[in-house]
């Protein structure tokens, strides 16, 4: 095999290589001809936004603290939804668990209206409990109302 042969040009004109379509010649590719002063310049340009880069963060959170919280929260709320259902579609997919759940629920179901809604002075502490857990729940006194 023989090597292809360059020819000397001066350095401001660019030869684009001939493609060779002989079977077992490989062209050789020139190294692309940028100045190290260009990459320094982008190197700097980087260097400068990644060094302002925090200060620019902190400002944007310390302004827009609360908005960022409350979608963080709503994200967040809505990701644990999402994981729950995933789990119980998960769960309901075992054989004998969805009847076991739903044998689980009734028993508690029977259970509560028995405890509480079946006599009057039963329904009475419900409604006691339930004042009680909402005046906690708002921080005010709702009994008043």
């Amino acid at each position: 095999m023989q090597e292809p042969e360059f020819q000397e040009t001066p350095a401001k004109e660019t030869i684009i290589p001939e493609i060779n379509t002989q079977p077992g010649n490989m062209t050789k590719l020139q190294p692309p001809v940028q100045s190290q002063e260009q990459w320094l310049k982008y190197g700097q340009q980087v260097s400068g936004f990644l060094g302002t880069l925090p200060d620019y963060i902190g400002k944007v959170f310390g302004q827009y603290q609360q908005p960022i919280v409350s979608i963080g929260l709503v994200v967040t709320a809505v990701v644990t939804v999402k994981v729950l259902l995933a789990v119980l579609d998960a769960l309901n997919d075992v054989p004998l668990v969805a009847p076991t759940f739903e044998l689980i629920g009734i028993g508690y179901s029977v259970w509560f209206v028995y405890r509480y809604l079946l006599k009057a002075s039963s329904r009475q502490e419900l409604s006691g409990e339930i004042t009680t857990l909402k005046s906690q729940v708002v921080g005010k006194d709702t009994s008043k109302s």
